[in-house]
């Protein structure tokens, strides 16, 4: 069994939630939220950033941790059990371009309720709430938009 830390972001733009699409040689297909590995060198909200704009190339900003989800899989029979730690993020527009060499063809922002069920992954369905809901809390209290940048 092998451990593995990645990062990633809810990347939210005027309540929208930024989606990648990904489909991989017709064995894996579905939409998932930016995210990936941590780099020697790295602390997880450098990672998260980083991930964000490879994956995505959109420009956003952390607002805050939301929280950690985990799972495992098999590669070359061998159990990976990874971790991901999840940013609320903001971006200050609708731009996105999926990173084709990752086998992403698709991304775009959606109402939380398009994302939620275009997400492939339970353990991101979940986040996506969680992070959703400090979003909705951060704009009724009028706190959106004025985090400083990480």
């Amino acid at each position: 069994m092998t451990e593995a830390t990645s990062c990633g972001g809810v990347v939210i733009f005027r309540g929208k939630i930024l989606l990648l699409y990904k489909s991989y040689k017709n064995r894996y297909d579905g939409w998932v939220l930016p995210k990936g590995t941590v780099e020697k060198g790295e602390n997880h909200e450098e990672t998260a950033l980083r991930e964000v704009k490879e994956e995505t190339d959109a420009d956003a900003r952390i607002v805050k941790y939301v929280g950690k989800s985990e799972y495992s899989f098999y590669s070359f029979h061998e159990q990976i059990v990874k971790s991901v730690h999840w940013y609320l993020m903001e971006s200050d527009n609708y731009h996105s371009r999926p990173q084709k060499e990752e086998f992403f063809v698709d991304s775009g922002y959606y109402k939380f309720h398009e994302a939620y069920h275009l997400l492939k992954f339970p353990n991101e369905k979940e986040i996506l709430k969680e992070a959703y809901e400090e979003y909705k809390k951060m704009k009724s209290s009028n706190c959106w938009g004025k985090r400083p940048r990480y």
